[in-house]
């Protein structure tokens, strides 16, 4: 590795990227991993034979290029998501990573900023680095909540030029109000600031959490962005997608790379929302798994907050770090997301929800 990193550093990299680490988790072969937020509810039978129907089709015609436009994608979409949206109003990437940087892209850049609230997504200050797009830190309260009040303050403050919101948020699990994000939105008014509210983990949300979906009419600048990795269980697909004014999409269309959406990933996307009710009956166990960890952990005498999401951030240790590789020795991959006293655990199967409590209850009792 000190090599590599020598060798990295004779090339004429960047200097703003030099001394940088690419993003990424741990990959350890371990019995129960749950540091990724991933679905491991592997994907439902009906829905792998209609994945492998869809894509066997598409594979007669892979010596042509794809759809360009995704278009019955796209409506496929807008008819998921509801809100009285339209094909005019989506956009798919290659995951949602890939949706955040073409925003980048289009709406940052050199001289402009990116605004976001820490701690958060960790990926967004990478993205900013890529697109040369400068990134502002912005704060949270003391137990990592965001008021309207104090985002609103904080964008009058720096006049950024896009506002990324994580809603739930990650790692910390919790959802933004629509007060929230209209107080954003207002703020950034008189400098067109682009205010992107990230819904990764919408589907997880407790019943009645509002979603940002409910808000776009009216505000040309307001994007909301989704993921088919969570939910749907597709993380090894790569399908992101956002839902805008139709002028968004085509500020993208002016970034993206040509046919930059395969048609095996289109076909695979379809497939598994025509089998929406089907993937969102495994949501259902998951959240309830989720409340499981939460429950747990309280009986534990340890602090998780309360989640939107289908993970479950917590504290109340001393030493998070010798608490994440007390689980790894047991063989329960965590994530320590560089924050004090905390940990962050994918809710999973019910097996590995039980695993995971069983091994806190070995790990806290032998203190």
């Amino acid at each position: 590795m000190t090599q590599n990193l020598d060798r990295l550093n004779a090339l004429p990299l960047r200097d703003d990227l030099r001394g940088r680490t690419p993003y990424g988790a741990p990959q350890l072969d371990v019995a129960v991993a749950l540091n990724t937020n991933e679905n491991t509810h592997p994907v439902p039978q009906d829905v792998h034979a209609a994945i492998v129907e869809e894509v066997a089709a598409a594979a007669r015609t892979l010596n042509r290029y794809p759809d360009r436009e995704f278009t019955v994608l796209r409506e496929e979409l807008a008819a998921y998501l509801g809100h009285g949206l339209t094909a005019e109003n989506l956009w798919a990437a290659n995951g949602s990573n890939e949706i955040l940087q073409q925003i980048l892209q289009a709406f940052g850049g050199p001289g402009r900023n990116l605004l976001t609230f820490v701690p958060t997504y960790s990926m967004y200050p990478l993205l900013a680095a890529g697109t040369h797009t400068g990134f502002v830190a912005g704060e949270r309260a003391a137990d990592f909540g965001l008021s309207a009040e104090s985002a609103a303050e904080q964008v009058r403050r720096h006049r950024p030029d896009v506002v990324f919101l994580c809603s739930p948020n990650n790692p910390t699990g919790t959802a933004l109000g629509a007060d929230v994000v209209t107080a954003v939105y207002e703020a950034g008014e008189p400098f067109r600031t682009v205010v992107v509210v990230d819904e990764a983990y919408a589907e997880f949300s407790h019943g009645g959490t509002s979603t940002a979906l409910s808000l776009l009419e009216g505000r040309p600048r307001l994007v909301v962005s989704r993921t088919m990795s969570k939910a749907f269980a597709l993380a090894g697909a790569r399908l992101g997608y956002f839902a805008a004014a139709p002028e968004v999409a085509d500020a993208v269309r002016l970034v993206r790379l040509p046919y930059h959406l395969s048609a095996v990933t289109q076909a695979t996307a379809l497939a598994a929302l025509r089998h929406s009710a089907t993937l969102l009956a495994d949501v259902e166990d998951i959240k309830r798994q989720r409340d499981r960890i939460v429950d747990g952990l309280l009986r534990l005498g340890l602090k998780p907050a309360a989640s939107d999401s289908n993970f479950v951030f917590f504290g109340g240790m001393a030493d998070s770090r010798a608490m994440w590789e007390a689980l790894l020795e047991d063989g329960v991959l965590v994530r320590d997301v560089g924050i004090p006293g905390h940990l962050r655990v994918t809710a999973g199967t019910e097996a590995e929800t039980t695993a995971f409590l069983s091994a806190m209850e070995r790990v806290v009792a032998t203190g």
